[in-house]
């Protein structure tokens, strides 16, 4: 059933949705052009993979999640929502790196900074649910 008072349509949460991805698409622009090398920051020491691959990769991921959340019909919008969740999740890693190993980026060149900013990634995670109606029961 539907939640009345905030309806999954509601102008609100469309606004949410699309800001998110506008915000993702950029981000993961950022990726692969200007803000390169601040996201090497990020990459936590345990991945596999170069540095630069990963920003890459997670670049593309991330246009590719804004783009769903910008033109997905809205039959997948929670999925996309979901999806996004989760890769907000599998990303925190990054950020906890960033701050134990105290490297700058971002305009983040303080541990509070840095300790701060880790606060953000459950408001994304939020955000992204939220904007999608992600966990709003449908009706049949």
């Amino acid at each position: 059933m539907t939640n009345r008072r905030n309806p999954p349509a509601s102008k609100a949460r469309t606004a949410g949705r699309i800001a998110l991805g506008a915000i993702l698409v950029l981000a993961g622009t950022s990726h692969l052009t200007f803000a390169r090398e601040d996201f090497r920051a990020q990459v936590p020491e345990f991945v596999p993979l170069k540095e630069d691959t990963t920003v890459l990769l997670s670049g593309v991921a991330e246009i590719s999640l804004g783009s769903a959340l910008l033109f997905a019909p809205t039959s997948l919008r929670g999925k996309v929502g979901l999806l996004a969740a989760t890769f907000f999740t599998a990303i925190f890693p990054g950020n906890i790196a960033q701050a134990v190993h105290h490297k700058d980026a971002f305009g983040l060149d303080t541990d509070a900074k840095r300790i701060g900013r880790l606060f953000g990634q459950p408001l994304l995670v939020a955000w992204a649910l939220w904007s999608t109606a992600a966990l709003v029961r449908r009706s049949k």
